[in-house]
């Protein structure tokens, strides 16, 4: 015996062939978005774990600490590439040193340059300079005044504008022999800048009676 169609309770009666399978459509349609928007959270929480896992697994020890820089044996290989004294300041412990080595073009100077607690300074030994050598090193600052240090006479520097001189605020200059000695910073008072000064005396003394 045949079985009367369903009566669907929205229409009142049985479904039409096309109603069904338009009702059957639209189910599988959820169902399949359903499944698609499970998936994609289930896909987001997986690689957010793996990040994790990344990030946790990756080591973080800390960078090998800098080698430190011997000026001594460094100022002594170009002592004897040059075949002249080359100077080794006394500066005290504390001040980091950041560089040591030759730099410039036509007038060559061994240079050092420290970290104090604040700021920078710079002690460069001018390889035969001629007079007007430091100030084109400090952006054409003028010589000001002279003063004693530790029993040597330096000339100290007017730098009106220290960012047109890399940012230099303070310098000092002596000569040494056929050298000049030269010592600029920046971020530093007058005291650390002498203090500076008085760490090169014994050997700006030495190039003096060194000179013909």
């Amino acid at each position: 015996m045949a079985q009367n169609p369903r009566v669907v309770a929205e229409l009142g009666r049985p479904e039409t062939p096309d109603e069904t399978s338009a009702r059957k459509a639209a189910s599988s349609f959820a169902y399949r978005s359903s499944q698609t928007t499970r998936n994609l959270i289930a896909a987001l929480l997986v690689t957010l774990a793996i990040v994790v896992v990344i990030v946790f697994a990756v080591p973080r020890g800390t960078p090998p600490a800098r080698e430190p820089i011997d000026v001594a044996t460094i100022a002594a290989q170009i002592a004897s590439a040059e075949t002249r004294t080359v100077i080794v300041p006394d500066a005290p412990d504390e001040w980091t040193i950041n560089r040591a080595r030759v730099e410039g073009d036509s007038t060559r100077a061994w240079t050092i340059v420290y970290a104090p607690e604040l700021g920078f300074v710079n002690i460069a030994q001018g390889f035969d300079a001629d007079a007007s050598w430091p100030t084109r090193v400090l952006s054409g600052a003028s010589a000001d005044e002279a003063v004693t240090i530790d029993g040597i006479e330096w000339t100290r520097y007017d730098i009106a504008d220290p960012s047109r001189a890399g940012n230099v605020s303070r310098a000092l200059s002596t000569p040494a022999g056929t050298d000049t000695i030269l010592i600029y910073g920046g971020g530093i008072d007058t005291a650390t800048l002498e203090q500076a000064a008085a760490s090169v005396t014994g050997q700006v003394q030495a190039l003096r009676e060194e000179a013909p």
